[in-house]
C-alpha cells in the first residue's frame, strides 16, 4: 500500500494518478504479469475499505520501459470523458528524453508518418506518407547536456504508438537504455530514460484544469541533469 502511496501525484473522488516506475504494466497483458492497475485497486480498496471488486478504468498506456505519469478512472463516467479526453489534443503531454545526440537545432517540430508493427510490437517513423500510417508531430527542445548525454522536452501533439523513440530513432538519435530503437547498451534496471513529466487537462467533472508535475527517478542519468535545471 505504501508502495503506491508514496507515488501518488494527484486524487480526487474520480481520478488518481501515479508516478510510475521503469517496468510496470499499465494494464495487463500476454505476459500475464501483475500491474500497476492491480496495485492501485489494491492500495483503493484497503484505504477505503472497500468490499468486492474496486473499478478503475484505464484511459490511456504509458509504454513499459518508460516512467512516469499515469491517470487511472475512479468512476465510469470520468473515464468516458478522460477517453474522449485522450483521443483529442485536449490533454497537454511533455516528456522528458535522455538521448545520445543532439538535433541539428537546439528546438523545433518533428513531423513524421508512423507505421506500426504489431508483429515485432515496434515502430517506423517515415519521411513520407505510406499505406497504413498515420501523421506524427511533437516538438522539442534542449534542457541540458552532458559529456555523453542531452536532456530533451518534448510535448506531444499527436499520440502514436512508440512516436517519440521511433520519430527520434528516424534522425539517428537514440534514447538512453531503448534497445529497441537503437541505443548501444541497456539501462540496469531494463527501462529506458524516457519520462512523462507532465499533463494538463480540463477535469471530467469539475470542468476545471489540472495540471500534475512528476519527478524522474532519483538515479543516473536524472539525477545529474535535475542538478544542472536547479542551479
Amino acid at each position: 500500500m505504501n508502495q503506491i502511496a508514496d507515488r501518488i501525484l494527484y486524487e480526487d473522488n474520480h481520478l488518481i494518478i501515479i508516478n510510475k516506475k521503469a517496468g510496470e504494466l499499465v494494464q495487463g497483458d500476454k505476459s500475464g504479469d501483475r500491474t500497476l492497475a492491480d496495485d492501485v485497486k489494491e492500495y483503493l480498496k484497503v484505504k477505503y475499505s472497500k468490499p468486492g471488486n474496486v473499478y478503475l478504468g484505464i484511459p490511456h498506456r504509458l509504454d513499459r520501459p518508460t516512467t512516469g505519469i499515469v491517470v487511472y478512472a475512479k468512476t465510469e463516467k470520468a473515464l468516458v470523458r478522460l477517453t474522449a479526453l485522450f483521443r483529442t489534443s485536449d490533454v497537454k503531454k511533455t516528456y522528458w528524453a535522455v538521448v545520445d545526440r543532439l538535433p541539428e537545432k537546439k528546438e523545433g517540430e518533428l513531423v513524421h508518418y508512423i507505421v506500426r508493427n504489431t508483429e515485432n510490437n515496434k515502430s517506423i517513423a517515415l519521411s513520407k506518407e505510406a499505406k497504413g500510417s498515420k501523421i506524427a508531430k511533437l516538438s522539442y527542445r534542449v534542457l541540458a547536456s552532458s559529456d555523453h548525454y542531452h536532456l530533451l522536452e518534448i510535448d506531444l501533439h499527436t499520440g502514436r504508438h512508440h512516436q517519440i523513440r521511433a520519430q527520434l530513432a528516424a534522425l539517428g538519435i537514440h534514447i538512453k537504455g531503448d534497445l529497441k530503437y537503437g541505443a548501444a547498451r541497456s539501462n540496469p534496471d531494463g527501462g529506458i530514460s524516457l519520462h512523462a513529466r507532465s499533463i494538463s487537462f480540463i477535469h471530467p467533472v469539475r470542468k476545471e484544469r489540472i495540471t500534475v508535475i512528476a519527478p524522474p527517478p532519483s538515479e543516473e542519468p536524472w539525477i545529474y541533469f535535475m542538478g544542472v535545471l536547479q542551479g
